[in-house]
């Protein structure tokens, strides 16, 4: 498989793992506990994961190498700021 480069496709792939991680926690909660909801739980850890991978570590090594990230609430300020993702 071909390594991902571009910073516009790296950015929808962290957007997305973000999105796949809320949707499975909102399906989570509304269902009965069941084996579904194990996967849904275990599919929400896991893309939150990937989501917090995103925000410090492709972004700091692939998107804007110049900035350094103190935590989430400092990403969320990258991302509102003029210095956008």
């Amino acid at each position: 498989m071909k390594e991902l480069t571009n910073p516009n496709w790296i950015k929808v792939k962290g957007v997305l793992f973000l999105v796949i991680g809320i949707l499975s926690a909102l399906i989570l909660i509304l269902e009965q506990q069941s084996f579904k909801t194990a996967l849904l739980l275990a599919i929400s850890v896991w893309c939150f994961c990937r989501f917090y991978y995103f925000a410090f570590y492709v972004i700091e090594h692939y998107v804007d190498p110049g900035f350094r990230f103190s935590g989430l609430w400092s990403f969320a300020r990258y991302l509102m700021s003029k210095r956008r993702l």
